[in-house]
């Protein structure tokens, strides 16, 4: 049996802070470096297995445990997930990371006038307006972690500069990782 476990960066933060762009961006290092990867993107998987969740309390923290469950599977299989999801619930994160061994929480910090301004969609705009309830940020809070792994600023620093700084705390912290990952299997 293999006894890796992939790690899962968990990328919270709100609406367009940087998560899926930065994800993406250690996604393509982590392959050019031959590793197994896969990012599973919020917005992507609200189309397929989250399909038919809202927006509510309930709905959110089922999406979690769905996104949870995948990334869980993968991970055991000795795959690198890379999670981009808002998970504005302290208790959403805290149920993803006992539920996951190789958890990594990345908080995406990024001052919400500067995500308004990124908003290629209009949603914080349609928030504001009313069109649209239950909007992180707006109509409904976003719990900044308490403790995260890693803090990156979208608004101060390059995504090079974020996407570097996580793969050297991955380098730096692969053998608490993998020891982390090897208890998993005993």
């Amino acid at each position: 049996m293999n006894s890796y476990q992939g790690s899962v960066l968990w990328f919270t933060g709100l609406s367009g802070a940087g998560k899926t762009t930065t994800a993406k961006y250690v996604e393509k290092k982590l392959r050019g470096q031959g590793r197994r990867v896969e990012l599973l993107d919020g917005d992507d998987l609200r189309e397929t297995i989250c399909k038919g969740l809202g927006f509510s309390r309930e709905d959110r923290y089922e999406n979690v445990k769905r996104i949870t469950y995948v990334a869980g599977l993968l991970s055991r299989n000795g795959v690198d997930v890379l999670v981009s999801a808002i998970t504005p619930y302290n208790e959403m994160r805290a149920y993803a990371r006992q539920q996951l061994p190789s958890y990594v929480e990345i908080y995406v910090k990024c001052p919400l006038h500067v995500c308004e301004m990124r908003d290629v969609k209009g949603l914080y705009a349609k928030a504001r307006s009313g069109e649209v309830n239950h909007f992180t940020g707006i109509s409904d809070p976003y719990e900044e972690p308490a403790h995260p792994a890693l803090t990156l600023c979208t608004s101060t620093s390059t995504l090079e500069q974020n996407g570097q700084t996580i793969l050297t705390w991955m380098d730096q912290a692969s053998p608490q990782l993998q020891a982390a990952t090897m208890q998993y299997w005993i």
